[in-house]
């Protein structure tokens, strides 16, 4: 018994790491906005309401915001956005 808990409990461990490594990113502000994502190559706009959030970059990725910065993550970020503005956690 005792070496099946630990098994399930280390494949937890690799399930939850594997979903903790995608970054987060919430649209703090009032209208909607639109961002850039740039994921091993491939580019695509992702649209977030106010108050909206989304799970995006597991392999990490560039970010471009309405302001025009651009920021990189690696995964496991938590990126608020307010007025255009990110503030990375």
């Amino acid at each position: 018994m005792r070496v099946v808990t630990g098994a399930l409990s280390g494949m937890m461990s690799v399930l939850a790491a594997g979903s903790a490594s995608a970054a987060s990113v919430h649209n703090a502000g009032p209208s909607a906005i639109v961002l850039v994502v740039v994921e091993d190559g491939n580019k695509m706009e992702l649209p977030l309401d106010a108050g909206g959030s989304e799970t995006i970059c597991p392999a990490g990725c560039f970010l471009t915001l309405p302001n025009g910065d651009r920021i990189g993550l690696a995964g496991g970020e938590s990126v608020e956005i307010t007025d255009g503005v990110a503030t990375v956690k």
